[in-house]
């Protein structure tokens, strides 16, 4: 049974929805769950739940890292903080994943330093899922671990989020592009330039240059860029998505007529607001750490908690890092011949 260390302190609804999350997760994916906390408000949430015989325990964690928190007072002081504890038990081989949805710098700062990354891993890459029109996903890595990429770590985070999306998604061929200002090789800049000269041979089914036109569309799978940018996009999808959402369901109920199709929309508005929820995705992985490290946003409720427990226990069962060691370990010596 694969054993997932959760940080019980980390989100902003803390420890009720990992608690909550932890528990519906034991039960539906047969998972071994560590609860890391202060022992005694983790318990009592537990104790609200109806968790007996399930594989549930708790490891007491006497500090918590709080959103406000920088990276390094996280990792260099709060020794004994439920992430650290968590990342711990992973590198001594006592959990097979950690899940946290705290303060993404302090956990990226903490399973980097803590778990190390995979000897062919220049630097990690966090790997978004979008729903795209097509019913689908689309992967977008880097979403901000890195703020300046070299071109052979954007050939890197093609190939770590290609395996994801093959583990998490099922598709044997994932399509690669590299996002850019255009769909034409010239376009972009030095760095989308070489790194788009760098994946060509590759034996990726890489796909060339995308636009953010491109992205919510389908036509591609897996998306690659600096981590900076990745950034940016992310949070203005999640922005869009809210305001969409929040604009669709205030005109929907703008006149006495639209109200009437609202009450009769509203199993198609829950199933839209479904495919556009981020707690149906999980959580974020960071590719390239030693240990598999799923990160959730920091509004995780219990669902999104439990679906990110998935995430890393996919990617657990589908040895998704050997197979990144595996496939990266070639690449190099493929660029050497």
């Amino acid at each position: 049974m694969i054993t997932i260390a959760l940080d019980a302190m980390g989100g902003d609804h803390a420890p009720r929805a990992e608690v909550e999350g932890a528990v519906l997760a034991a039960r539906e994916y047969g998972v071994r769950i560590v609860l890391i906390g202060v022992e005694a408000k983790v318990r009592a949430e537990l104790n609200r739940q109806s968790a007996r015989g399930l594989p549930i325990e708790i490891v007491n964690a006497t500090e918590v890292i709080t959103m406000e928190d920088s990276p390094s007072v996280a990792f260099r002081k709060k020794r004994d903080s439920s992430v650290h504890v968590g990342a711990k038990m992973v590198k001594q081989g006592q959990a097979e994943a950690l899940v946290s949805a705290g303060n993404t710098g302090a956990v990226m700062a903490v399973a980097r330093f803590v778990l190390g990354t995979l000897p062919s891993v220049d630097r990690p890459a966090l790997a978004a899922a979008f729903p795209n029109a097509k019913g689908g996903a689309s992967v977008l890595l880097d979403v901000g671990a890195n703020v300046d990429s070299k071109p052979e770590q954007i050939e890197q985070f093609a190939i770590m989020g290609e395996i994801y999306y093959r583990t998490i998604f099922g598709t044997k061929r994932p399509r690669v592009g590299v996002l850019s200002i255009g769909e034409e090789e010239s376009k972009g800049n030095e760095l989308t330039r070489e790194a788009s000269n760098r994946l060509k041979q590759t034996s990726l089914n890489f796909i060339g240059n995308v636009e953010g036109k491109d992205f919510f569309k389908g036509d591609v799978d897996v998306i690659v860029c600096d981590g900076f940018i990745g950034n940016i996009v992310l949070k203005i999808s999640e922005g869009l998505v809210e305001h969409v959402a929040g604009m669709l369901k205030k005109a929907l109920k703008s006149s006495l007529s639209a109200q009437m199709g609202y009450v009769l929309s509203r199993h198609a508005f829950a199933e839209f607001r479904k495919k556009i929820d981020y707690s149906e995705y999980g959580g974020v992985p960071l590719l390239g750490v030693r240990g598999i490290t799923v990160i959730g946003h920091g509004r995780s409720n219990s669902n999104a908690i439990k679906n990110a427990i998935r995430v890393a226990a996919e990617l657990c069962r589908a040895k998704a890092n050997e197979k990144i060691e595996k496939e990266l370990s070639a690449a190099v010596a493929s660029a050497r011949v």
